[in-house]
C-alpha cells in the first residue's frame, strides 16, 4: 500500500514544480499502485496525496511533474475550494451520500426512500465500504439510513444562497452530535455540487479531510463508476474512470426528461434516427402497476428495458442493415411480438396480469403508446455497438432485460412467462431485441 506522506513532504518545499523519475517516485511512496500504471484518471484532479498542486506531463513509466496550484477567490466563500480525490488504495471514515428526486409516495427509513438507479449504488457503496454513512437531505439535514421520512419534494440546488449556508452549518452540527469530533477523519461525499459546497470548507475548517470521488462527473459517470455495486453479490472493487463514449450514453440514456412517447417517435418520421444506437424505455406509475401484478414482483416507474439496435453480427461478422427508426417502428411496435424480446416480455405480463393465454397484439400497441416512454441515442460504431451495450446492461440492469443480466427470481418467472403466453412454433426463429 502506497504511503504519500514522504511526496507531501518533499512538495511541501517545492515552490513551483518539480519533476520525479517513475523509479524515485515509485520508491519515494513505497510503491505506485496499479492503477497509476493503468488509468490516466488516476493522475488527474486533486488528490490527498499531493494537496496544493496538480499533475503534467504525466509518462508512465518515466516521470511524472508536479505544478502548484495558484490559489483563487473565485469559489464560493467557505466551500473550502476544490474537493480532494481520495488515493484508491485508502478507506473513508465516514460516507456522506446525497438524496435525490425519486421518492417513495410513502414514509420510509431513508435508506428505502429514494429509489433512483443512482441513490441505490451509493448506497450499496456506502454499506459495503464498511464505514458508518448517512444520507444529506435537502429537506432535514443529515439523517441516519434507518430515520423514517415522509416524503418530501425539495431539492437544494433550488434553494437560496442562505438557505444552503444555514443548511451546510446544520448538517456538520448533526454529525457532530452522531460520531462526535471529525478532526483527523477522511469523509467521502457522494452528492452534487450544492451538497458538498455547503459543507466541504466546514469540515475542513474542523479538521476532516473531505474526499468527492465524483465531483465534476455526469449522471452516466457516476454510474459508471460504481460498477455493479447494489447487485446483491457484488463486493466493492476499486473505481476506474469510463470510457467516455459509454458514460455519455449512460448519461443520455438515464435522462428521463428526454423520454418521449411512440407517438412523438412516430411523428419524427426517423429523423436522425436511421442509424445502429441503443435505446431505453420508461415506464409510468399506472404501467409500473400492471407489470407488478402480472409479475407478482414490484416494478418501480422508470426506466425497464435496454436495447441496441444495427449492431455488427458478433458470430459471423456480418453487417446488420438495422437501425433505431426500424427496429423500434417495425419491431417495438409493429404489431408482432415474435419479432420483439421486449414487446414478447410485455405482452406475456399483461397476458398474465389479465388471465389470458394469447398476447392481444392491438391492446398490447395501445397500453405501450399509453404508459411507455423512450430514448434513443445513435452510435455509428456497428462493430463495437454490442460491447458497448454489454458495458451498458451492466450499468443499468434494467428488470425485463433477460440477455447480459445477471439471473434473477423475476427474470426466470419472466422467462417462464414468455414460454406460457408467446406462440408456439415461430417460423422467424428468435425474436429481436
Amino acid at each position: 500500500m502506497a504511503d504519500w506522506s514522504p511526496l507531501r513532504r518533499l512538495l511541501a518545499n517545492v515552490d513551483e514544480s518539480v519533476t520525479l523519475a517513475w523509479d524515485e517516485l515509485d520508491a519515494l511512496v513505497g510503491g505506485l499502485p496499479k492503477s497509476a500504471y493503468k488509468h490516466g484518471a488516476f493522475w488527474k484532479g486533486y488528490r490527498s496525496g499531493w494537496p496544493g498542486f496538480t499533475t503534467s506531463s504525466v509518462k508512465v513509466g518515466e516521470s511524472v511533474t508536479f505544478v502548484r496550484r495558484a490559489t483563487t477567490n473565485a469559489t464560493m466563500p467557505g466551500d473550502g475550494g476544490p474537493p480532494a480525490v481520495r488515493a484508491p488504495d485508502s478507506a473513508p471514515d465516514l460516507v456522506l451520500v446525497g438524496c435525490v428526486k425519486k421518492k417513495l409516495d410513502v414514509p420510509a427509513p431513508a435508506k428505502d426512500l429514494y429509489t433512483s438507479t443512482l441513490f441505490r449504488k451509493e448506497r450499496a457503496y456506502a454499506e459495503q465500504a464498511g464505514a458508518r454513512w448517512f444520507v444529506l437531505s435537502a429537506e432535514h439535514g443529515l439523517v441516519d439510513p434507518e430515520q423514517v421520512l415522509e416524503p418530501y419534494d425539495l431539492r437544494l440546488s433550488k434553494t437560496s444562497r442562505d438557505y444552503r449556508r444555514a443548511w451546510g452549518a446544520r448538517v456538520v452540527k448533526q454529525l457532530g452530535e452522531a460520531v462526535g469530533t471529525v478532526d483527523g477523519r477522511t469523509i467521502e461525499v457522494h452528492a452534487g455540487s450544492a451538497y458538498a459546497d455547503a459543507i466541504r470548507g466546514l469540515l475542513s475548517g474542523e479538521g476532516a479531510t473531505v474526499i468527492e470521488p465524483l465531483a465534476g462527473l455526469t449522471m452516466g459517470a457516476r454510474l459508471s463508476w460504481y460498477g455493479t455495486a447494489g447487485d446483491p453479490v457484488s463486493t466493492v472493487t476499486p473505481p476506474q474512470m469510463p470510457d467516455a463514449g459509454v458514460a455519455e450514453l449512460l448519461d443520455r440514456l438515464t435522462h428521463a426528461d428526454e423520454a418521449i412517447t411512440p407517438a412523438a417517435f412516430l411523428a419524427g418520421a426517423g429523423d436522425g434516427l436511421r442509424s445502429p444506437g441503443l435505446y431505453s424505455w420508461w415506464v409510468d406509475d399506472e404501467g409500473a402497476a400492471d407489470l407488478s401484478r402480472g409479475l407478482n414482483h414490484p416494478i418501480r416507474p422508470g426506466l425497464i428495458y435496454a436495447g441496441l439496435a444495427g449492431a455488427t453480427r458478433s458470430r459471423s461478422g456480418r453487417k446488420s442493415k438495422n437501425t433505431l427508426w426500424g427496429r423500434i417502428k417495425s419491431m417495438h411496435l409493429g404489431g408482432r411480438h415474435e419479432f420483439s424480446t421486449f414487446r414478447l416480455s410485455l405482452g406475456s405480463v399483461l397476458s398474465e396480469a389479465r388471465g389470458e393465454v394469447d398476447i392481444d397484439e392491438e391492446a398490447l400497441t395501445a397500453w405501450m403508446h399509453e404508459h411507455l416512454r423512450l430514448v434513443a441515442v445513435p452510435f455509428a460504431n456497428a462493430d463495437t455497438l454490442g460491447d458497448v451495450e454489454t458495458e451498458i446492461l451492466a450499468e443499468l440492469d434494467p428488470p425485463l432485460n433477460l440477455d447480459k443480466v445477471r439471473r434473477t427470481p423475476l427474470r426466470a418467472h419472466l422467462s417462464a412467462l414468455r414460454k406460457s403466453h408467446g406462440r408456439r412454433g415461430r417460423s422467424q426463429g428468435t425474436a429481436a431485441d
